[in-house]
């Protein structure tokens, strides 16, 4: 992957976000000592640039200020560093509720009173208008989140959502941190992607020290990250259907999550393959028998798979809940660079696999699902398409393995490096930024998850449906709240 760094000032800071959406998308905005950092990606030709402006008097030209899907990765960056962002159009704290025992912690830290102040939600005004809050406690193991809604009668006419509830210091953790501690807190950002994590900061570490890993791992990455594409998009279908009371749908599919889940577990010794990647290569290799267990799974996934579509296509009741609720404005989509069955399920065409392309994809080939009408149903529909063009690829890969060394040793550096990656995770892509000192220890680490750009899409969609398609539209973004809340 091709990555340009530039210094820029305030005025080609200030040009560079007016021009995204249209001339480049945004793939991250972050802090760092003394600056704001922004990464890009141009489509023609194909390629990453990042962008350095100094942070005077702790001050930088607001991102979100030009461009709206800027504005919770640029009110995070000030949290976490105290920066203040000229022209801003919502200077809301955002991972900080007041709780914290210091303010700005990866910045000039200052004690803080550990009072949460009252959180000024979004408003909606016209006649008969009442509000719903959700959270941030719900029913069931779930993570935390607050979801205000605005409605007249059963229309939802805004929803906003208050996250930061799971915080947990990864950037602050990061630091100075030795590489292998890292990687393994990288792979704790989102558990459900803890390999598309481990994989995206394992690519950005070889990036920063120019390590090229065995072709053996790289195969080893590819079966790990598409196992957890099956596991994770079966799941998601099977409680997108539950979530329409649909329970025979959800039975299906956690069965077919469930044999995946096996299979990994018995191939590379954790369920979800836990620290399975890490910089250098990966951490086991396959044994031979875990070869004929994942044929064996691949071909009884690919017998249920037709009757589990079946089961879905064919249920009247099911298809009146999901066609043409939650629609996902397609504008809106392009805007916001979403990435996975989000931005697919309403016709952008993109996949890091493919238009960033990193080994082992480098060398395979396999169709991109989308679909144009951008509903809960369309976002099914893709989820079925990835599911099915995995199998492929994991038959793909596993029919070809390279032999020889599955890992190699990082050299020792004497300089500071900086490396940077674009790896594709069931979401969509995750971004990852790693800056090594002359130690060889992390000075700064940034990881981005898809569901920073489909969280506020997420609120798009909702509005003009009713409240109770909430849940449905909700699962089929299936966004993390643990890999926004950092």
């Amino acid at each position: 992957m091709k990555v340009r760094v530039r210094d820029v000032d305030d005025a080609e800071w200030r040009e560079a976000a007016a021009s995204l959406g249209e001339d480049a998308d945004l793939v991250s905005l972050w802090g760092d000592e003394g600056e704001m950092r922004m990464a890009l990606s141009f489509l023609e030709p194909r390629a990453l640039l990042v962008m350095n402006v100094r942070c005077r008097d702790e001050r930088f030209p607001s991102v979100a200020d030009e461009f709206l899907p800027a504005i919770r990765l640029e009110r995070a960056a000030c949290d976490l560093f105290g920066f203040k962002a000229e022209g801003a159009r919502d200077r809301r704290p955002w991972l900080d509720h007041g709780r914290w025992p210091i303010k700005a912690p990866l910045g000039a830290a200052t004690e803080a009173d550990g009072e949460g102040a009252t959180y000024a939600f979004l408003t909606a005004e016209g006649d008969g208008l009442h509000q719903i809050p959700v959270g941030p406690v719900h029913a069931g193991i779930i993570e935390p989140g607050h979801f205000r809604f605005h409605a007249s009668g059963e229309t939802v006419v805004r929803l906003e959502e208050r996250l930061g509830y799971l915080h947990k210091g990864v950037d602050a953790l990061m630091r100075g941190a030795e590489i292998a501690a890292a990687a393994r807190l990288a792979g704790r950002v989102s558990g459900d992607s803890t390999v598309a994590y481990a994989f995206a900061f394992a690519r950005a570490v070889e990036d920063a020290l120019g390590v090229s890993v065995p072709p053996r791992a790289n195969y080893l990455r590819g079966v790990m990250a598409e196992l957890e594409r099956v596991a994770n998009h079966f799941g998601d279908i099977g409680a997108i259907c539950n979530d329409a009371s649909f329970a025979l749908m959800q039975a299906h599919c956690s069965a077919a999550r469930e044999r995946v889940l096996r299979a990994c577990g018995s191939a590379f010794g954790h369920r979800l393959m836990m620290d399975a990647i890490r910089p250098g290569g990966v951490a086991v290799d396959l044994p031979r028998d875990a070869v004929a267990t994942i044929r064996a799974l691949v071909k009884t996934l690919r017998a249920a798979l037709p009757r589990i579509v079946s089961l879905y296509d064919d249920t009247a009741s099911l298809q009146d809940r999901t066609v043409r609720t939650g629609i996902l404005n397609p504008a809106l989509a392009k805007m916001f660079a979403a990435g996975g069955y989000v931005g697919r399920g309403s016709g952008r065409d993109f996949d890091a696999r493919r238009d960033f392309a990193y080994a082992p994809y480098d060398a395979t080939s396999w169709k991109v699902a989308t679909r144009a009408e951008g509903d809960v149903n369309a976002r099914v529909w893709v989820r079925f398409g990835e599911i099915e063009e995995s199998l492929t690829l994991i038959e793909a890969l596993i029919g070809a393995p390279p032999a020889g060394p599955f890992r190699v040793d990082l050299p020792k550096v004497s300089e500071p490096r900086e490396g940077f990656a674009l790896v594709e995770g069931f979401r969509g892509d995750v971004f990852a930024a790693v800056r090594l000192d002359a130690q060889g220890k992390v000075a700064r680490g940034h990881l981005r998850d898809p569901s920073w750009f489909q969280w506020p899409l997420l609120e798009a969609a909702i509005e003009h449906n009713i409240v109770a398609d909430f849940p449905l539209c909700n699962k089929s973004f299936n966004c993390s709240y643990s890999g926004v809340d950092l």
